[in-house]
C-alpha cells in the first residue's frame, strides 16, 4: 500500500461495497426508520413491517453466505448496519442485531448444512424472526452457572428451564418468536447449543418485559422450556461445544453493540451542534459559550476515538473464528460509556428542550444505558480485559 493509499484509507468504508452499504442504510434510515421511531418507542412495539423491509433490502443477511440469500460481507459491514440504524432507532437496531448476529450468524457458523439451508434464507429475508437464549432469571454474566438443562433421550434432547430478557422473544404480546439458538447445560461442566423453533411442544412465551427504560421498540420476554423435545439434529456442533460457540459469538455481538454506541454518539453530537448553532443566549449563539464548547469538543474527541476503535476492531475480526476478545471488550467498554455520556451532554446543551420526550436525545439517552449492561456489563469487560492483558500484554506492544 502506498503512502497516499494509506492516508486515504477509511476504516469505516474500506471498499466500494462498504460505501454502497452505508449510502443504502442512510437512505433507508431517513426514509423509513426515522419517521416511526418515536411512536414505536412510546407504544413499546416491535415494527415487524419495517423488519420485513430491512429483509427486502438485504440488511438482515449482510454477513450470511450468498448461497443462502446473504451478502457474504465482513464484520465491518455488520458494524456499519448497527451504527447507521442506531442514529435513529437503537431499539429497532437491537431487534435486528439479535436476529441477524446473535441468531442467524450463529447458525451460519455452527449449525449443520441441513439447518443452514433451511433456516438462513428465511432469516435473511425476514420471513422468520430469531433470537438467542442465554440469560436466565438467576444467571446473567455468570453464564456457566446456567440452570437450563438439556438431557439426552434417544434421538432427542429434553430441555427444561427458563430464559429471560430475550430480545425478539416474541413479536407481539401473544406471539412467540420463530426460532432461537438456546444454550443449555448437557452436564455439570459442559454447555451445548440447540435450534429451538416455535411450535415445539412445551416451548412457550412467558412474561413480556414491558415499561422498560429504553430500547422499547424491541420486544423483550421470558421464554419457558417445559420438557421440550429437540431432535439431536438440532444441536449446533458437538455436545459440549456451546461455550466456545458462545465466546465466538460474543466477540461479534460486542463489536456490533459498540457500533450501536457509535451511531448513538453521532446523533447526539449532531443534535447538540445543530442546537448550538441555532440557539442564542445572552445575545450570542450558544456555540460562543465556553461550557458549550467543552461539551462539543470533549464529546467529539471521545466519539471519534470510539469510532476508530470500533472499526479497527471490525477490521481484525474473523466472523468464523475467535481471538479478538480484548479488542471487542475494549471497544464496547469505551463506546458504550461514550454514547451515554454524549447523550447526557446533548441533553445539557439543549436544556429543558433536551429533557422533553419530543426530542430525540431523551430517547437515545434511555436507549444508551442498556449498552453498558447487555452483551456484557462494564464490570465483565473490566474483568475480561484485566485477565487477558495480565496473561498476555502483547496487545499494548503492537
Amino acid at each position: 500500500m502506498t503512502e497516499l493509499e494509506l492516508r486515504s484509507l477509511d476504516l469505516r468504508a474500506p471498499t466500494p461495497e462498504h460505501a454502497l452499504l452505508t449510502d443504502t442504510l442512510r437512505e433507508f434510515v431517513q426514509r423509513e426508520v426515522e419517521p416511526q421511531a418515536a411512536e414505536f418507542d412510546r407504544t413499546e412495539r416491535f415494527n415487524r413491517p419495517l423488519f420485513n423491509q430491512a429483509g427486502e433490502l438485504g440488511l438482515l443477511g449482510v454477513t450470511l453466505p450468498e448461497a443462502f440469500g446473504g451478502a457474504g460481507l465482513d464484520a465491518t459491514a455488520a458494524a456499519i448496519v448497527y451504527d447507521e440504524l442506531s442514529t435513529s432507532d437503537p431499539g429497532f437496531a437491537l431487534a435486528v442485531l439479535a436476529h441477524a448476529i446473535l441468531f442467524a450468524q450463529n447458525v451460519s457458523v455452527n449449525a449443520s448444512d441441513e439447518i443452514q439451508a433451511r433456516i438462513l434464507p428465511k432469516a435473511a429475508s425476514g420471513e422468520i424472526v430469531g433470537g438467542l437464549c442465554m440469560t436466565e432469571p438467576e444467571v446473567g454474566t455468570d453464564v456457566l452457572a446456567m440452570r437450563t438443562r438439556a438431557k439426552r433421550d434417544g434421538d432427542a434432547y429434553v430441555i427444561d428451564g427458563t430464559k429471560t430478557f430475550i430480545t425478539n422473544g416474541g413479536v407481539d404480546d401473544t406471539t412467540l418468536g420463530d426460532a432461537f439458538v438456546v444454550y443449555a447445560a448437557t452436564n455439570e461442566r459442559e454447555i451445548s447449543s440447540f435450534l429451538v423453533e416455535k411450535g415445539m411442544e412445551g416451548f412457550r412465551l412467558g412474561q413480556k418485559w414491558s415499561d422498560k427504560l429504553g430500547m422499547r421498540a424491541s420486544f423483550t420476554a421470558e421464554l419457558v422450556f417445559d420438557g421440550v423435545h429437540v431432535p439431536v439434529s438440532h444441536r449446533l456442533g458437538k455436545e459440549g461445544e456451546g461455550t466456545l460457540q458462545m465466546m465466538r459469538n460474543l466477540e461479534v455481538e460486542r463489536l456490533t453493540l459498540a457500533a450501536m454506541s457509535v451511531g448513538i454518539g453521532r446523533r447526539a453530537l449532531r443534535t447538540m451542534i445543530g442546537y448550538a448553532n441555532e440557539r442564542r443566549s445572552f445575545g450570542v449563539p450558544l456555540r460562543d459559550h465556553g461550557q458549550i464548547q467543552r461539551y462539543i469538543g470533549e464529546h467529539f474527541a471521545a466519539w471519534r476515538a470510539a469510532e476508530l476503535l470500533t472499526y479497527d476492531t471490525a477490521r481484525r475480526i474473523d466472523l468464523g473464528a475467535t481471538g479478538q476478545r480484548v479488542d471487542a471488550d475494549a471497544a464496547k467498554l469505551f463506546a458504550s460509556q461514550m454514547a451515554k455520556n454524549a447523550c447526557d451532554a446533548a441533553i445539557q446543551v439543549l436544556g429543558g428542550q433536551g429533557y422533553m420526550g419530543e426530542n430525540v436525545v431523551e430517547r437515545l439517552w434511555r436507549d444508551a444505558k442498556l449498552l453498558e449492561i447487555g452483551g456484557g456489563t462494564l464490570e465483565a469487560h473490566h474483568k475480561n480485559l484485566t485477565k487477558d492483558l495480565c496473561r498476555d500484554p502483547s496487545p499494548i506492544e503492537r
